[in-house]
């Protein structure tokens, strides 16, 4: 196999590691919605996520001071309102009436739920350590929602320049327990 080298400023497109979704906060009654592709699962019980957000982003002070978000998952229909949620700041504009999304109150944090997302997961920050220097939060995932009339839903993915994948074909394999 033929290889060649590869630009170390497009290497985080070879990792992407989940699907793209839309990170709401709120501060003084205002909610504010940004979309976010960088994010990993840290562990399991609790459920922990890590989230890099740009101390550039609207949304990182909020989240940094009021150390609570929701992330919300969203399918491939809603592909044009998270592009555009994530080219434009909620400093100037109120992105839920914009892209017509509708807020829906969470039960544990200020932030709200987006209802056209097919999943929501309500979070407090444990950890802020490494926002500061790398701008990474630690989340602990308090609550769950799913949408029931989804049963197999198509996330897509942020491969870089505006270039996205869709989830394809699922393949099970069972694990083999030692």
């Amino acid at each position: 196999m033929t290889k060649k080298s590869f630009p170390l400023a497009k290497a985080y497109q070879l990792l992407e590691p989940g699907p793209v979704v839309m990170v709401t906060t709120s501060l003084n009654d205002k909610p504010n919605i940004m979309t976010l592709s960088w994010h990993m699962m840290i562990d399991f019980v609790p459920p922990l996520v890590g989230i890099v957000m740009s101390n550039q982003n609207y949304s990182f002070n909020y989240l940094k001071k009021t150390k609570e978000c929701v992330i919300n998952i969203p399918t491939a229909d809603l592909i044009k309102e998270v592009v555009g949620v994530g080219n434009c700041s909620g400093s100037k504009i109120d992105k839920f009436t914009k892209f017509h999304l509708t807020p829906t109150p969470a039960t544990y944090v200020k932030a709200p739920l987006i209802d056209e997302c097919y999943a929501n997961l309500e979070c407090k920050v444990v950890d802020m350590k490494m926002a500061t220097k790398y701008n990474i939060f630690i989340l602990e995932i308090i609550k769950a929602w799913k949408t029931t009339s989804k049963k197999e839903p198509q996330t897509f993915h942020h491969r870089g320049n505006g270039v996205f994948a869709l989830e394809g074909n699922i393949i099970k394999i069972p694990s083999q327990k030692k």
